[in-house]
């Protein structure tokens, strides 16, 4: 688990303007929420079930087609699925059986954030997950999905009046990928 002391702000950011940053364990990348910086938002409660991949895929491909998102709507939606795929198994629903997805995109860079919410605080061997290889393998795991897209793959607490309810994992894909290594 990421204790708050693992958040931080970023010295890029303009004067007096918080931004909050998830950090893989273990692992020096940092990913900013860009709260004010993002040109699209969409967010959905999905069942926390069998289906809430296949659910996930089918919503976000318009929502990105809409928003004119220049990336790889399909590897987003790849992305994307197996994060709620992994949240549905390996997680925790909240209260009324639901999950969090959320889309952003960054203003500037294009750059597109997912993020799945559920209520289980912790995330297990997440080291090994975030720190794959993009090689090709005959039967990958389902996070590893991100790291073949060239994104990068990082979680938190989230915390409610102070309280931990649960955690957000996020993927960050770029805008553009050539599929050249």
């Amino acid at each position: 688990m990421n204790p708050p002391e693992q958040r931080s702000t970023t010295p890029a950011a303009p004067a007096g303007a918080t931004v909050t940053v998830l950090r893989p364990a273990g692992t020096t990348t940092l990913l900013p929420l860009p709260a004010e910086q993002s040109s699209f938002r969409w967010s959905t409660r999905l069942t926390a079930d069998g289906g809430a991949a296949a659910n996930a895929r089918l919503r976000i491909r318009p929502r990105l087609t809409c928003c004119s998102w220049p990336g790889n709507i399909d590897a987003a939606a790849r992305v994307a699925a197996h994060l709620v795929d992994n949240a549905a198994r390996h997680g925790k629903p909240f209260p009324d059986g639901k999950i969090v997805l959320r889309l952003l995109t960054h203003a500037d860079t294009r750059e597109l954030f997912i993020e799945v919410d559920d209520a289980f605080p912790d995330f297990p061997g997440f080291d090994q997950v975030a720190n794959q290889s993009p090689d090709l393998r005959l039967a990958p795991p389902g996070l590893w999905w991100t790291a073949h897209y060239r994104g990068t793959l990082s979680w938190d607490t989230k915390t409610e009046d102070g309280v931990i309810v649960g955690k957000t994992v996020q993927a960050l894909l770029p805008a553009t990928w050539d599929g050249v290594a």
